[in-house]
């Protein structure tokens, strides 16, 4: 099989990667909005913590492993009414970011759970015993001493949204994705389906890398 490179439409290819973009950040931001409280409540609830509540933590901790079992092409696929209904279209870039924040909200809080179970206890017990408030608990102690962890979930959740973003692609969401499965798919230009493959890995490659910088950093202070 041999590749014409000269029928790629880099302009085309250009507002693709700038779609995924746009569709990274808005999602990344609404996932860290609703995913960060969600995930502090799922450990204040837990066993032996400072909001310990079985039933409430039992109901957040459901509806967090439904949302977590849906394979993300059904999700999109059933949450079509309702992304119409709150951005007024299914489709494109506006149509993709809701199915995308509730894709990855509960993944992202699980992640906040596991981070905040590794801060020492002793030093949870320390602050306590100064008569420190639960606010002051989680904003002064928690968040900061899980810093590292919480930028680590942070990386992991865009990476993920990354391959998200492609798949909404197939009902139309926009981006590299949708890219990919009009030209590289349906009307066999391989030449496109490789270059979309390639921004895709860069772009995971780069989050990897701006991760783990920033983890490093946030360790050393």
């Amino acid at each position: 099989m041999e590749l014409d490179w000269n029928l790629l439409d880099w302009t085309e290819i250009g507002i693709a990667t700038w779609d995924t973009l746009r569709m990274l950040g808005w999602s990344l931001f609404f996932t860290v909005l609703f995913g960060l409280p969600l995930g502090v409540l799922l450990f204040l609830t837990s066993r032996r913590q400072l909001l310990q509540n079985g039933l409430l933590n039992k109901a957040l901790s459901f509806v967090a492993n439904v949302l977590r079992s849906l394979p993300f092409l059904i999700l999109l696929v059933v949450m079509i009414p309702l992304t119409a209904w709150l951005v007024g279209t299914s489709l494109g870039v506006e149509g993709s970011i809701p199915p995308l924040v509730v894709g990855a909200t509960p993944f992202f809080a699980r992640l906040v759970e596991t981070a905040l179970r590794e801060v020492d206890r002793g030093v949870i017990e320390a602050v306590q015993s100064l008569g420190a408030t639960r606010w002051q608990i989680v904003s002064k102690v928690l968040l900061p001493e899980s810093r590292p962890g919480l930028v680590a979930a942070i990386t992991v959740t865009a990476i993920t949204l990354v391959s998200y973003t492609a798949m909404s692609g197939v009902i139309g969401g926009g981006g590299l994705g949708d890219l990919a499965i009009r030209y590289g798919y349906q009307r066999f230009q391989t030449e496109v389906m490789i270059i979309t493959v390639v921004i895709l890995i860069v772009m995971v490659q780069l989050l990897q890398m701006l991760g783990d910088w920033l983890v490093t950093r946030v360790s050393r202070k």
